[in-house]
């Protein structure tokens, strides 16, 4: 049995290579397995599950044959996509999963999700978070003409660069004590997450009992895949052809 893991391929027609690296690994390595994990910023950015563009059309297209082919897909909303909703799965067979998730892995229960509502020394992005996961304000969002909605991204997006430049790495991080929280909280020795484009696997002890925290690479230069098999996790590379 394999199980794949993914997460921050910000797919975007401006980055083609990480679009043929994407549609490789969906085409030739997914589709073998028996689970496919997306944990969050599959696209740069995902304006709504009404954007008929053919780019977003290329990527729905990958998904519903993977799931046509009895692959089982899953995903969770990242800080680039959490418009991506019920309509978009819908078309391509996956199910959306919540913030946080607790899988069985061959018996051991793994806690997944994105990764950014563990980085608690950014407070502001702590605060914008709160603000756009509203569900009156993503009602009204949605509403927005597709085009004015792809200027006020834009506008966002252009603020986040900015903003980004002025962090501290650690604050991007993640905080190791809500960590530990949460993964108390879970009934979890193991985490897997994203967000950080930190890939490693941080082991650590607990009031006696040892934790594994596991993070996945982004797709910037290269694709990074975890994968689960004979009962092991390894953090994969993927090669830009």
């Amino acid at each position: 049995m394999t199980i794949l893991f993914i997460s921050d391929l910000h797919l975007c027609p401006t980055r083609p290579e990480i679009t043929t690296c994407f549609l490789d690994f969906m085409e030739n390595e997914a589709v073998h397995a028996k689970e496919l994990y997306v944990l969050g910023d599959l696209f740069e950015f995902w304006i709504g599950d009404d954007d008929n563009s053919s780019f977003s059309s290329l990527i729905k297209n990958a998904f519903t044959t993977l799931t046509n082919q009895g692959v089982h897909c899953f995903f969770i909303q990242g800080n680039r996509d959490f418009l991506l909703n019920k309509r978009f799965c819908k078309e391509t067979g996956i199910t959306l999963l919540a913030d946080h998730t607790v899988i069985d892995v061959d018996g051991k229960k793994v806690l997944i999700m994105h990764g950014d509502t563990l980085c608690i020394d950014d407070v502001k992005y702590q605060e914008f978070r709160a603000k756009v996961h509203q569900p009156w304000l993503q009602w009204v969002f949605n509403r927005i003409p597709l085009f004015i909605r792809q200027r006020i991204v834009k506008n966002v997006q252009d603020k986040i660069k900015e903003k980004k430049q002025h962090k501290t790495l650690s604050i991007m991080d993640v905080t190791q004590s809500e960590v530990e929280r949460v993964m108390h909280k879970e009934g979890v020795n193991l985490l897997i997450h994203g967000h950080t484009h930190r890939p490693d696997t941080h082991v650590f002890t607990v009031n006696d009992n040892q934790m594994t925290r596991i993070v996945l690479g982004d797709w910037y230069t290269q694709g990074s895949i975890l994968t689960y098999k004979d009962n092991t996790f390894t953090l994969l590379n993927k090669s830009f052809k």
